[in-house]
């Protein structure tokens, strides 16, 4: 009895591990796939990835945005053309999970563009939303 249940819990672990590197496997195609929508300057498609609601959560230099709406506006303002929106590159640094259908990306971001360089910092906040994962909570600096 005792193998059994240990067999059983290996079995599990096993699975849950799977889960685990699934999901941040997920994550990390989602935000490969950001990152070259923003390159092509589409931020509509880049906007995608985040939670289509007005609880999205958005934490940049000058303050909170709050809404997926007011987030993607504050973009094309920021970033009207494609030479200020420039080349987008992730450097994930770590993907945690918080419980079993969210996780917290750190990392840093690279534009190169031709008004020059920004590079910074970002902690993301993914959760599974109606089978598809999207960011919840962005700080970017």
């Amino acid at each position: 009895m005792k193998k059994l249940l240990l067999i059983f819990t290996l079995i599990i672990c096993s699975c849950a591990t799977s889960n685990e590197e699934q999901d941040k496997k997920e994550i990390r195609a989602l935000m490969k796939h950001q990152a070259s929508d923003w390159s092509r300057h589409d931020l509509d498609c880049f906007m995608l990835g985040y939670w289509k609601s007005d609880s999205l959560k958005f934490q940049g230099r000058n303050g909170i945005t709050y809404g997926w709406k007011k987030t993607l506006e504050k973009y094309k303002k920021s970033y009207p053309y494609a030479e200020d929106s420039g080349k987008l590159k992730f450097k994930i640094r770590t993907i945690s999970k918080i419980e079993s259908n969210s996780y917290y990306v750190m990392g840093e971001y690279h534009l190169t563009r031709e008004t020059g360089k920004l590079d910074g910092i970002f902690m993301v906040i993914f959760k599974k939303i109606k089978g598809e994962w999207k960011i919840i909570a962005d700080t970017s600096c």
